[in-house]
């Protein structure tokens, strides 16, 4: 200002020093969606386009992390309502101009219906980033915290939208509550896209939540970066003396990495649960439950299924002359030598109990379970075993009918190994 004097300044040199300080000015019309450049000097030169819309600019200015990185292509649907000002507005924001941050503050004056003229300014980037570092939100909020919105279902309003992956600031949106829920469910993973639907409802918000209550659910989300994360989405109703007055408070808390690990443990203990712990197959509940699965979806559909029973021939002699680690231990073996001839098929091997071990076979007819099991029973006779040396093994099997219950299914298998075992033992009978 040196060749000011304040006494003598006017209005007229103020806009004129201002016009020749501003970075850059423009008009834009968010209807017809197009901005026309006034102006643009120093790096404003290089960022702005003659050829964006209106939309590009909002998301050059908005739609970015903090570190200027772009947001997945689903979440732009929000820039046409987050391009409408209602009254003058001012918010600082990072640039990436080629490989450069810079901090810059844009002002909106509304001119017109839906129009609009922006001002831009690069400011003194070592100032702010100092203020940043003092204002800075914890970590762990920021990063648990994705968005948080205040929403008025009667009067169908949204309002301090702060998404807080882009800013902490609040967001400019003028956006009604149902056309944020309808928008937002394509962000929900598909299977929970109901729940968020029916949770969200107006209806169900009125008649779940009392004055003051919170509650929440679990669900899959996708993030800025398109990756789908677990959320928890959290529902407040405001505390007011008026029962007609809904108005809520809406969080989406990150708790992805909790979440994973949990699952993960969940997975061990339902592992655990359903593992056989001498033969690593399934143990004889979870048999027990592929089996009844089965029959269902035989009832369901038209694909063939098939179920089998194997029992070790004269097993409990093996445990008499060799002992039980012995016959542990052939237990063991007969189970891997199973696995392997049914490593191509699409099939399911559990222990029953004791030497009995249960396949159930996907997408295969009796006429292929008896080939099978041919094909079993011979690479069991021609295994040699540790200790034991050659065994046998009998094996009854049956095909599931549509109008199968689980006795009827089960009995005409173990009826087909009764004969197996009765008629010699080492060969393979069907229960028809």
């Amino acid at each position: 200002m040196a060749d000011y004097d304040l006494e003598t300044l006017s209005f007229e040199k103020a806009i004129e020093f201002y016009r020749d300080n501003v970075g850059a000015v423009l008009a834009a019309d968010a209807k017809a969606n197009s901005i026309k450049v006034l102006l643009k000097r120093g790096i404003f030169a290089e960022f702005l386009q003659d050829d964006w819309s209106y939309h590009d600019l909002i998301e050059k200015l908005w739609y970015h992390r903090n570190n200027s990185e772009a947001i997945v292509e689903d979440y732009r649907v929000f820039i046409p309502t987050s391009g409408k000002f209602l009254d003058k507005y001012s918010r600082c924001v990072n640039l990436m101009i080629g490989d450069v941050i810079h901090v810059t503050q844009f002002v909106v004056y509304p001119i017109g219906e839906e129009q609009y003229l922006f001002f831009l300014d690069e400011l003194d980037k070592s100032f702010y980033s100092k203020e940043d570092l003092t204002g800075k939100k914890p970590e762990p909020v920021q990063s648990n915290y994705l968005f948080s919105m205040y929403m008025d279902i009667v009067r169908d309003t949204t309002s301090s939208i702060n998404v807080t992956e882009i800013s902490d600031e609040v967001m400019n949106q003028q956006l009604k509550y149902s056309e944020w829920r309808m928008m937002i469910v394509n962000m929900i993973a598909k299977e929970y896209q109901a729940q968020f639907l029916d949770e969200t409802d107006p209806a169900t918000l009125k008649k779940k939540y009392a004055p003051g209550q919170t509650s929440s659910f679990d669900c899959m989300m996708m993030n800025l970066d398109g990756v789908f994360i677990w959320v928890k989405l959290i529902f407040s109703r405001a505390e007011t003396n008026n029962d007609d007055d809904y108005r809520f408070v809406f969080m989406v808390k990150n708790i992805h990495e909790d979440a994973v690990e949990l699952r993960e443990t969940l997975k061990k203990y339902e592992q655990l649960a359903s593992v056989d712990s001498l033969t690593s197959v399934y143990n004889h509940g979870r048999i027990e439950t592929e089996l009844n699965n089965a029959i269902v979806e035989r009832s369901k559909n038209d694909t063939r299924i098939s179920l089998m029973m194997l029992d070790i021939d004269f097993f409990k002699k093996i445990n008499d002359d060799f002992g039980h680690s012995a016959g542990d231990a052939c237990l063991v073996s007969f189970t891997n030598v199973i696995k392997e001839g049914l490593a191509s098929r699409n099939a399911v091997l559990g222990r029953w109990g004791g030497e009995e071990f249960a396949v159930v076979c996907y997408e295969t007819s009796i006429e292929e379970a008896t080939e099978l099991a041919e094909q079993l029973r011979k690479k069991v006779e021609a295994h040699e075993f540790d200790k034991t040396g050659h065994l046998t093994c009998s094996i009854g099997i049956t095909e599931v009918t549509a109008d199968d219950e689980f006795e009827k299914a089960f009995g005409r298998m173990d009826s087909a190994l009764y004969r197996a075992k009765s008629d010699g033992r080492n060969n393979v009978k069907t229960g028809v």
